[in-house]
């Protein structure tokens, strides 16, 4: 498998949309979403929803109108797996400053220690490469580029889960500790783990 990862930008948006549109959720997955929310403040949704309700549209069209934005701007962040030039895998890997205290997702984000700090939100596979190790060479790639860049930490918030579910989405925890994050605490159903990298 030829296996590409690229960081998002705004020249990969149609990329972007492409596979979430194409093969994200192919698996009829509960949910459908562009991986906006997590940039959202709660109040940015309100406008979100007031603007759908002038326009008419749907919930759908006004998410994918936010994450056009989003990457246009540069507050959507993350990775784009490709095999054969064909996105097929996504991690939203952000900085921490970027993320609203309390996102419309409901996602709380500590307060920063004052270092640069990145945070691992989502990870989304088309179902046909799931289990080839996609997500690991995504979570690889973030804290390798997190190193060059200079960060000092990144975490993640993986769910406490016996077995796979359709809302697994911050991926497991085991996918972590593979790529050296250890655990701080527990919280709501996840368990808060963190790569130190200048240690």
């Amino acid at each position: 498998m030829n296996l590409i990862i690229k960081p998002l930008t705004p020249e990969l948006a149609a990329d972007y949309f492409d596979f979430f549109e194409n093969r994200a959720f192919t698996d009829d997955s509960p949910y459908r979403c562009y991986c906006q929310v997590y940039q959202m403040s709660k109040e940015q949704q309100k406008a979100a929803s007031d603007e759908a309700k002038v326009n008419g549209y749907d919930g759908g069209e006004i998410s994918r109108k936010i994450a056009e934005r989003q990457i246009e701007s540069g507050a959507l962040k993350g990775y784009l797996a490709f095999v054969d030039d064909l996105a097929i895998g996504w991690c939203n890997a952000n900085d921490k400053t970027n993320l609203p205290t309390e996102s419309a997702s409901g996602f709380r984000v500590e307060a920063t220690t004052g270092k640069k700090e990145k945070v691992v939100l989502c990870f989304e596979i088309a179902p046909e490469y799931r289990g080839k190790g996609i997500a690991t060479a995504l979570l690889n790639r973030v804290v390798a580029d997190a190193i060059e860049e200079g960060y000092a930490t990144v975490e993640g918030f993986p769910r406490l889960l016996s077995e796979r579910d359709n809302w697994d989405f911050t991926g497991p925890v085991r996918l972590y500790e593979k790529a050296g994050f250890t655990p701080i605490k527990r919280q709501d159903g996840s368990i808060f783990m963190r790569n130190d990298l200048d240690s």
